[in-house]
């Protein structure tokens, strides 16, 4: 149990050091963007070679399916609620992003403990280096739009408790879970990542990087690929 949270504190954490780098440190906007560019394409990674492919192999294509579908969908209504509202919301949105993945991620790092071999290493690893540009990004974003220090810090170790106390979750309520739910709450996650990643870091990292965005984010998506096969 103890590890469960450990670990999801871990994972938890990156975002709280992004958001840390970009409050305390004058980053150009042309870094940010580079940033922001090799986040997408590690969570594209992380999507789809810890998430996704892990759900259609021991849960099927059905729930993997259902929950990708549903996850993509609840970001993009968040997505839309947060634009109405906001002129901007690019940061807002990032965030919603980063909260809906956080929960099911850190459920799964959680549950990845309960064989009793150790937690999957592979999976903290692409988490944590994806959210740390999430992190980053989205307090590049929360600042434009006029949110102050103590507010942006105050979400982001929101973001840290809730992924600590839904690894020790997944520990504790996922051993006796099949393969459907786990296909479910993963896939899930990896719907929102997309859909964050598409509607909101991507331009957010065009507008500050330009055309090195796209193979940056290719390097990024390597690095997932390198992770995923060592």
């Amino acid at each position: 149990m103890w590890n469960a949270l450990l670990w999801g504190a871990v994972s938890g954490s990156a975002v709280l050091i992004g958001a840390l780098l970009a409050l305390f440190l004058r980053i150009p906007a042309k870094l940010t963007g580079f940033v922001m560019a090799f986040g997408t394409g590690v969570l594209i990674g992380a999507a789809a070679y810890e998430l996704l492919e892990d759900s259609a192999t021991d849960g099927g294509l059905i729930p993997t399916i259902i929950g990708f579908t549903a996850g993509a969908l609840v970001f993009t209504v968040f997505d839309w609620l947060i634009s109405r509202k906001e002129e901007k919301g690019g940061g807002l949105a990032i965030f919603a992003g980063t909260v809906l993945d956080a929960i099911p991620e850190s459920i799964m790092i959680g549950a990845s403990l309960i064989a009793g071999q150790g937690v999957s290493v592979l999976l903290v690893i692409a988490i944590f280096i994806s959210n740390i540009p999430e992190g980053l990004s989205s307090t590049a974003g929360l600042k434009e739009d006029g949110y102050g220090k103590s507010k942006i810090m105050l979400l982001w170790l929101g973001v840290l408790v809730i992924s600590t106390i839904a690894s020790g979750s997944g520990y504790l309520f996922m051993d006796h879970a099949g393969g459907f739910t786990k296909a479910l709450i993963a896939s899930f996650a990896g719907g929102g990542i997309i859909a964050m990643v598409s509607s909101s870091m991507m331009p957010e990292a065009y507008k500050d990087s330009g055309p090195l965005t796209g193979f940056i984010a290719a390097m990024g998506l390597m690095c997932s690929l390198i992770l995923d096969q060592l």
